[in-house]
């Protein structure tokens, strides 16, 4: 379990950069939909010559076979879990700093269980109140941010990243009922290249593809900086490369709902990594009293959870 947590906790610190660098991009000027869309493109570049250094043609190859026989499952698990997330979490960024939208994204832990339920998975209940105190936290956040400005812009940044909470861990669900193949509506996915946690996140990427180019087409968003192209080249390698493949290897190595459970709650640290980066990259602000109580209980309820859920 130690080490679940210690993989998690390293991706969430990668993570965190995606909340500080879409904040930038968003006082910046640039657009929302480039900022999500040109990740993933990036993504993909990365991952094809990751994959293709490290472990040679024939893998890519693996790749493309997988991912041609089971086509419509990598769209449908990879729209949600790529597509619908990071869409959100992008458009929320233009309403609040960084550390907010962290804090509010922490909702996924509440959401996890609910999924795992949703998929017929036993959910120890001994966390329940803690994930509570969590929520608690997150709320206590959002009610001082709307007293710092308005109604309409919490909800513009909160009920996105709440959905974008159930979206994440439904696709990487799917992802991992398809590996344990114990789901008769879902297809077994079972190859050796799905060790390769490179292999792994470059499936979830083209799987997201067309939703990016759906979303492109519906928005017509104006052209990207060359500041948006260099930003989002970085998210895509600190975040969509080294955070999501550290995650999903996490989860990988998980046999048992509630080790899944924890290593989802780990990303709450990331609420700690994205406001000490906004701080000293975007001269954020401190949190006020109330923010920072709303801080302290995420992260409080965050390690007692894991310690609970360790026992």
């Amino acid at each position: 379990m130690t080490r679940l947590i210690t993989i998690g906790s390293l991706a969430a610190l990668f993570f965190s950069s995606t909340f500080v660098l879409n904040r930038a991009m968003s006082l910046q000027g640039g657009h929302w939909v480039w900022t999500a869309s040109l990740r993933f493109g990036f993504m993909l570049i990365f991952l094809i010559a990751l994959l293709l250094i490290t472990q040679g043609k024939k893998a890519l190859k693996d790749v493309k076979d997988i991912f041609l026989k089971h086509w419509m499952f990598w769209i449908l698990s990879d729209s949600i879990g790529f597509g619908i997330f990071y869409s959100l979490i992008t458009f929320s960024s233009q309403f609040a700093a960084g550390w907010i939208i962290a804090t509010t994204w922490q909702t996924t832990i509440l959401a996890t269980p609910i999924v795992l339920i949703f998929f017929g998975r036993k959910v120890p209940t001994k966390g329940l109140l803690l994930t509570g105190i969590i929520f608690i936290g997150i709320v206590l956040v959002n009610i001082e941010h709307a007293a710092l400005t308005s109604l309409r812009e919490v909800l513009f940044s909160a009920l996105p990243v709440l959905i974008a909470a159930f979206a994440y861990p439904i696709g990487n669900q799917l992802v991992w009922e398809a590996r344990m193949g114990q789901n008769p509506r879902i297809p077994k996915i079972n190859h050796p290249i799905l060790e390769n946690g490179f292999a792994r996140v470059l499936l979830l990427t083209l799987g997201s593809l067309p939703f990016w180019f759906l979303l492109l087409a519906i928005t017509s968003p104006p052209p990207p900086s060359s500041e948006q192209l260099l930003s989002t080249a970085l998210v895509a390698l600190l975040s969509g490369v080294i955070a999501t493949t550290l995650f999903l290897y996490a989860r990988h190595l998980c046999i048992q709902p509630y080790e899944i459970a924890a290593v989802d709650a780990t990303q709450s640290m990331e609420v700690v990594f994205s406001l000490i980066g906004e701080i000293i990259f975007l001269g954020g602000a401190f949190p006020g009293p109330l923010g920072m109580i709303g801080v302290a209980l995420t992260i409080i309820g965050l390690i007692a959870y894991m310690k609970m859920q360790a026992t």
